[in-house]
């Protein structure tokens, strides 16, 4: 299916999957204090998507059509404005609404919150479901997971999970943990972001969400003992869950745990052929040694794609590492074939003809091989859902 999919790249920008976009919430509320709901609001039920198998646009590509279109973030949208961003954004269905907070029934409450959600599919050009949740603002968090469940069993309601299921893998989180996630997305400093972060996690330690955004901070601080303490906390539930392992992977590589990292690349891989997850699955086995089954992960890799010289390169180095210097010859010169520049390659070839042995410092963890740090299961996916094919 991998080479299937890698041909079928050439066809694809004639097929389009079933899109959808969450749009901030409004707030109808008679308190600006209370912007960062909606935005609340729209993450649950964008992650309820995802974590399902929608197709669910990201945060960013909302936030890049409304810069296109010249619409202010939070801002309550007409009709033909929510209509643009759809259609910019090639999305089919658009999932959005507005929030209100009600007198408080029990003087404790902060009040409480109705919020009412619209599904508008584009596609037919018809208005959709109309539904909604109302609870105590504290409530927040369980309130907006349930409307995420309501919007999977109004997008399609056979694959819908069941509603008790899928509230007990998400149990509820505080407010002000909440809250605190929310401002650190909604933050364009850095400082800030890692401060909101850090403090939604301290206030719920169970929170998923702000342990992914922790641990690709300081992933990309190369702070990777830090980094992986935080992917580590991802749940399984979390749409962020697989590509919290695979950076892991990397981090428990930088901290000399192959056996971790091979374990994190093994259940990425499992989940989803990505050819960068094999490739770098391959790397920490040779690292472990274990060469026959660096060499299958590597052309694993190559199945999805044999025009990246990275592949070929780690797969030489693997056959070269297990003294099979002929079969390693070939990939060099397949990598030389790609990039005839590969100054790297071109000496290992050279190694490879005289059958000149590895050296000790050519397995080290920052010898010979290369990695892939990124992570593209959102366009593999993409593509999966525009050709039709199961997972």
């Amino acid at each position: 299916m991998r080479r299937f999919l890698s041909l079928a790249l050439l066809f694809a920008g004639a097929l389009r999957a079933d899109t959808v976009l969450v749009l901030s919430f409004f707030n109808h509320s008679p308190s600006a204090n209370l912007d960062w709901v909606g935005e609340s609001i729209a993450q649950s039920v964008r992650d309820a998507l995802a974590s399902e198998g929608v197709l669910v646009l990201a945060r960013e590509d909302r936030l890049e059509a409304y810069r296109r279109l010249s619409l202010r973030p939070g801002a309550e949208l007409t009709h033909a404005s929510i209509l643009k961003i759809g259609e910019s954004l090639d999305a089919s269905r658009v999932v959005y609404g507005f929030y209100e907070l009600l007198p408080a029934d029990n003087p404790q409450s902060k009040g409480s919150l109705r919020i009412t959600a619209r599904i508008l599919d584009l596609k037919h050009t018809r208005q959709g479901a109309v539904y909604s949740e109302v609870g105590a603002l504290e409530d927040l968090g369980s309130l907006a997971v349930h409307l995420g469940w309501q919007t999977l069993q109004w997008l399609n309601p056979k694959a819908a999970p069941d509603e008790r299921e899928f509230m007990k893998q998400r149990p509820a989180v505080r407010l002000d943990a909440v809250e605190s996630y929310v401002r650190g997305l909604l933050s364009t400093s850095p400082e800030q972001r890692h401060r909101y972060f850090t403090q939604a996690a301290r206030l719920d330690p169970q929170y998923s969400q702000p342990c992914f955004e922790l641990g690709r901070i300081f992933w990309d601080k190369k702070d990777y003992k830090v980094a992986a303490g935080w992917l580590e906390r991802v749940a399984r539930s979390d749409p962020h869950y697989l590509e919290a392992q695979f950076f892991l992977g990397l981090c428990r590589y930088a901290n000399g745990d192959f056996k971790g990292a091979e374990l994190a690349f093994q259940l990425v891989a499992e989940a989803i052929p990505l050819n960068e997850v094999f490739n770098d699955l391959g790397v920490v086995q040779a690292q472990r040694q274990d060469y026959s089954a660096a060499a299958a992960s590597f052309r694993k890799a190559l199945e999805g794609d044999d025009a990246d010289p990275d592949y070929h390169f780690n797969l030489g180095a693997a056959l070269w590492r297990a003294g099979q210097y002929a079969a390693a010859a070939d990939s060099f010169r397949a990598v030389l074939t790609r990039n005839s520049a590969d100054n790297e390659a071109t000496t290992m070839l050279g190694r490879t003809l005289k059958k000149e042995a590895p050296r000790p410092a050519d397995t080290q963890p920052n010898g010979k091989l290369r990695l892939k740090t990124n992570y593209e299961e959102a366009a593999f996916r993409q593509l999966q859902a525009e050709l039709g094919i199961k997972k």
